[in-house]
């Protein structure tokens, strides 16, 4: 979550809070000022945009769907394989479609985000894989496999 101006303002928390506050900063490697306004960002993005909601992962803090353990960058890629089939996607997920939609609201208007994290994970190959998870195993059909590798190729 990037802003190129900002804006100063001022406000109280309880002692628990904000040592809540600073724990979180430290956890993540930021400042309390910092955290803060990433909390106050993540608020208001979840009160204007259906079902997304913010946790931590291993990339990093990420908008998700709640309910569910996908990111909305995960369901943008479903959509994508999907060639933008959002009945197909919710059949697939077991969802209604309006959480589809969701995301594909949320990835609109934060597209860059969502670019980001789609390439991310792209960059990430099983070697990659392996060397931070040394029992990895690759599985599937050797079918799922080639598709995969399709897919991979024409991207």
């Amino acid at each position: 979550m990037r802003t190129t101006r900002s804006v100063v303002i001022s406000m109280r928390l309880s002692a628990e809070s904000g040592a809540r506050l600073k724990r979180m900063a430290t956890r993540h490697g930021w400042t309390p000022s910092d955290a803060s306004a990433r909390l106050v960002e993540e608020g208001l993005r979840r009160s204007e945009f259906a079902f997304v909601d913010f946790r931590d992962s291993a990339a990093g803090r990420q908008a998700h769907i709640q309910g569910s353990t996908l990111a909305v960058w995960e369901v943008m890629q479903l959509v994508r394989a999907y060639r933008g089939d959002i009945t197909a996607v919710a059949k697939h997920l077991q969802w209604p479609e309006a959480r589809i939609q969701a995301a594909m609201n949320y990835a609109e208007a934060f597209s860059e985000e969502v670019k980001q994290a789609i390439s991310e994970n792209a960059a990430v190959d099983f070697d990659a894989l392996k060397r931070m998870l040394p029992g990895a195993t690759k599985t599937g059909s050797r079918r799922l496999r080639k598709s995969r590798d399709a897919q991979a190729s024409a991207r």
